[in-house]
């Protein structure tokens, strides 16, 4: 088939060292499909008809192969990131045809449309491992919940870890202000509550504040007071994507979009006073919040009035003890002069945040901060 040309559908690389998609086939139909949908998502595929250089066979992120190419392939060795596009939905056979290859999926246009779209801004943006999600939550009013999410976000970009911290409670302050950086431009939540579908994760990180390493998006001082569970969706989507840590600060009452949160998140601190009171009221945290995250663990903060232990605390709540935060003297006046929670390495906030992170995060080895 005469090759399409720039003009027709966009980019099309001419590198033996491109990275971008590679796309086999002669079918012009299915070219210019697989071609839009790689301009739609900013890539600079390779076209190519018949068996393509072992080397760039092996290296290609992705493989976008027709399955008139299929004979062609048939002999390549196998690998993954390969999927094989059906041209007739009546052909039983092209799943054979699949299984043979080792293709990861098989594909028709447009119903895989959508997918499709998904993975090849998969390979533009870089996208490895997904970020570890933490939401941190408190199990009564003023246990300290949002001062435990800045700390974990902060000794993990100390330790070298990309790191966003998200703030889901709009009555909870704003978590760029225990950060000393409110005055910081960049997006806050209510320019982000109509984000829909795709975000880019990279467009997500620049356009947000920069503090202490970290990727920060709170609240402005405006009225909004609901982020829409869509927006929820589709920014912390593009934060996973980045990789590294995402901390989620998340109120007490789980609004639509902070279920939402909670629901991608991988795991979960409740804070909890040392009090009877507190004890009760986060029974009632515990089980809303149980029901949509199964690895949820208690943190005890101490001491208490009446000499409750931490074991039998987290056993009462039904939860895995994390471990005990002790009183930390000097945080509420830190915070006043801008110095964010867990700053203080040597403090018992900062050591219970390292030894959570070194029990629960990945190497840093490769990880850019």
């Amino acid at each position: 088939m005469p090759a399409p040309t720039i003009d027709q559908y966009g980019p099309i690389s001419h590198d033996p060292d491109s990275t971008g998609p590679l796309i086999l086939t002669e079918d012009e139909g299915l070219a210019e499909h697989l071609l839009k949908l790689c301009a739609a998502a900013g890539a600079e595929p390779r076209l190519l008809a018949g068996a393509p250089p072992r080397r760039l066979w092996e290296t290609a992120p992705i493989v976008l192969l027709g399955d008139d190419q299929y004979e062609c392939c048939a002999e390549l060795s196998r690998r993954p990131g390969v999927y094989l596009l059906g041209l007739d939905l009546d052909d039983c056979e092209v799943w054979v045809r699949g299984v043979q290859l080792g293709a990861e999926q098989v594909l028709f246009l447009p119903e895989a449309q959508a997918w499709l779209l998904d993975r090849i801004a998969d390979v533009v943006e870089g996208v490895g491992n997904p970020a570890l999600t933490v939401a941190v939550l408190g199990g009564r009013g003023g246990a300290g919940a949002s001062t435990l999410a800045c700390a974990l976000a902060v000794t993990a970009a100390r330790a070298g870890h990309r790191t966003m911290l998200i703030d889901g409670d709009p009555l909870g302050g704003g978590l760029d202000v225990l950060l000393g950086g409110e005055g910081v431009d960049g997006l806050r939540w209510p320019e982000l509550a109509g984000a829909r579908g795709r975000v880019s994760s990279s467009e997500l990180v620049q356009a947000l504040p920069r503090l202490h390493r970290i990727s920060a998006l709170s609240w402005d001082r405006g009225n909004a007071l609901l982020i829409p569970p869509t927006a929820m969706r589709s920014v912390l989507a593009a934060a996973r994507r980045r990789g590294g840590l995402v901390v989620l600060d998340l109120p007490r009452h789980l609004d639509p979009a902070a279920a939402q949160a909670l629901e991608q998140a991988d795991t979960g601190l409740l804070v909890v006073p040392a009090e009877l009171r507190a004890l009760a009221a986060a029974g009632r945290v515990a089980a809303a919040a149980g029901m949509r995250l199964a690895d949820l663990r208690a943190v005890i903060r101490l001491p208490g009035p009446v000499g409750l232990r931490s074991a039998e605390i987290a056993r009462g709540l039904g939860l895995p003890l994390a471990g005990e935060i002790t009183h930390e003297a000097g945080l509420t006046l830190d915070a006043e002069r801008g110095k964010p929670p867990g700053l203080r390495g040597a403090g018992p906030l900062a050591r219970f945040c390292a030894a959570y992170l070194d029990e629960v995060m990945p190497s840093t080895e490769g990880e850019p901060s």
